[in-house]
């Protein structure tokens, strides 16, 4: 990783990531990835009272894709489901202080995945949600180019 492409706050998040693991028995889980990248990204939720209270992930990539999924799960524990839904790529973009252009695709794989997790835990409870109206935990990004710098890897 270059580190002069990238601000204090991302190199924090990639060297030393918040949330890292599985949680046990998840509530609800959802994995994302980049066929053209190769970046995988899972996020597992535990809620109570309809509020995100843990989340984990796990993150095969780059650094701005564990960055990005740092910053992600500490965006969403705390918060409502409907809160969790709210929150973009461009709302993890700003978090961590911004991206080099070239991986701003990672921070659209953090958003993916929370949505995975939540509509997985939707799923499973039997509720439902406004802000997964229309999302599909299914849809790839094969035809977009994500400008992946495989030599990172």
């Amino acid at each position: 990783m270059q580190m002069a492409m990238y601000n204090d706050k991302v190199i924090a998040h990639f060297t030393n990531p918040h949330n890292v693991g599985e949680l046990l028995d998840p509530d609800g889980e959802g994995t994302y990835g980049s066929p053209v990248c190769g970046d995988m990204m899972k996020i597992s939720i535990r809620v109570e009272n309809e509020v995100i209270v843990d989340a984990k992930f796990k993150t095969f990539g780059c650094g701005s894709a564990i960055a990005s999924s740092s910053v992600a799960t500490d965006m969403i524990i705390g918060k409502s489901i409907d809160e969790a839904l709210e929150i973009t790529n461009q709302d993890v973009l700003d978090e961590l202080g911004g991206l080099p252009p070239i991986k701003t695709h990672c921070s659209v794989l953090a958003d993916h995945a929370i949505r995975s997790a939540i509509y997985d835990y939707a799923k499973r409870s039997g509720r439902y949600y406004a802000g997964l109206e229309g999302f599909d935990p299914n849809a790839d990004e094969d035809d977009q180019d994500h400008g992946c710098d495989m030599e990172e890897k």
